[in-house]
């Protein structure tokens, strides 16, 4: 066989009909249960070796490129993946394709949820939801440690600082993020001289290419929530390092305390309908968005948060594969990914002490802990016994 044979042979992504190719992705979105290492697998099973799409490598760059980057892992492979079959549209109409599903599904439930949360349906499901998800919460947060952190204790060092300043602060601080980051940088790959271009800062650039124009036009015109929304979601999705649910103590801090769009209860139960529901975790933002701005800030929630993801996949996907095994950008994710857990598990114990009120719902709590701990359960059984516990101790029989 010659050598140009061989080429011709090889997967390209390039040449499945953008219809069949978006179609994949829009069902995946649709029933695309398990968390984002579910979904990713689900890919590799069918783009790689069954579909043959595109080569292993390809597939694994664009994981490779979702770990080093912030944001939710599956989304940020489905931009991969578009990016690669027509380059920046492709990446976005792949991303609109996939969140779009989940989109309508917790705007949906978001509608409802806002007419009905007074109801003893409503109140008696959340009542078991809110401790079932602290426990879903804190295994993300021990799981990402251990991940990230392995016997380093370095990193454990980091992750444990930023649980006590969240704990004891009740608050999110997001410069503690980046500053982790960069200690992890002087400490293990300090650089010869600190050019631009080889800082890993082009981790936080894409929020800072709409974020900051945002809150200026905010200040300029007195504009409310909608760009308050843009800004505060922008911000947030630049700063999801690790995991899906990293993202919660920054909504927390914002949506609760910050602007005070829900309540305590009302941010639980928002983190739970981004578990119950196909698609990435941060679909949460649509709810909040929903909650504190009708369906015209559920948009524009969904859509800052997604911005700077879609950018931190377009924008230095081509660099990001030529210098993907640069010391100093594999420390600063190990650093920002070891304080996202540690922060993680602050907002555990602080939500906690809101959430498990009395012996029923403690019960729960320990409860989904040790099953979680004992068996791998997909996270939206464990929300939906969460609700037939709520339904039997908190419903007025």
């Amino acid at each position: 066989m010659s050598t140009s044979d061989a080429d011709d042979s090889a997967p390209d992504i390039r040449a499945v009909p953008m219809k069949v190719f978006l179609g994949y992705f829009l069902g995946l979105g649709a029933w695309g249960f398990g968390g984002p290492i579910a979904t990713v697998g689900y890919m590799q099973r069918d783009l790689v070796e069954r579909r043959k799409w595109l080569s292993p490598q390809d597939f694994l760059d664009g994981v490779a490129l979702g770990q080093a980057m912030p944001g939710p892992l599956a989304a940020q492979v489905v931009m991969w993946l578009g990016f690669l079959r027509a380059r920046s549209w492709g990446a976005l109409a792949a991303a609109i394709a996939f969140i779009a599903p989940s989109f309508v599904v917790v705007l949906a439930v978001a509608v409802a949820y806002g007419r009905y949360q007074g109801s003893s349906l409503v109140q008696a499901l959340f009542y078991g939801i809110a401790p079932a998800v602290m426990a879903i919460i804190a295994i993300a947060a021990y799981k990402l440690a251990r991940m990230t952190n392995r016997r380093d204790w370095r990193l454990w060092t980091i992750s444990v600082v930023l649980a006590v300043a969240t704990a004891w602060t009740g608050t999110e601080i997001a410069l503690l993020f980046l500053g982790s980051g960069f200690v992890m940088i002087l400490v293990d790959a300090p650089p010869r001289w600190f050019r631009r271009r080889d800082r890993p800062a082009l981790t936080i650039a894409p929020v800072a290419a709409i974020a900051w124009p945002v809150k200026a036009l905010a200040a300029a015109t007195g504009a409310g929530t909608l760009l308050t929304l843009a800004w505060f979601f922008a911000k947030a999705g630049a700063l999801t390092f690790g995991s899906g649910l990293a993202i919660v103590p920054f909504l927390r801090d914002g949506a609760v305390h910050q602007y005070h769009w829900l309540t305590d209860a009302q941010f639980l139960d928002a983190v739970a309908m981004g578990l119950i529901t196909p698609g990435p975790v941060v679909i949460t933002a649509t709810f909040v968005g929903y909650l504190a701005a009708g369906w015209q800030g559920a948009i524009v929630a969904t859509v800052a948060i997604f911005t700077p993801i879609f950018l931190g996949v377009v924008l230095p996907g081509p660099w990001f594969l030529r210098h993907r095994d640069n010391a100093q950008i594999q420390a600063f994710v190990k650093g920002a990914t070891a304080a996202a857990a540690g922060a993680i598990a602050g907002v555990v114990v602080v939500l906690s002490q809101q959430i498990v009120t009395d012996w029923a719902t403690a019960g729960i709590a320990v409860a989904t802990l040790a099953v979680l701990l004992r068996w791998k359960i997909k996270e939206p059984y464990v929300v939906a016994a969460g609700a037939i516990a709520g339904i039997i101790l908190h419903w007025p029989w």
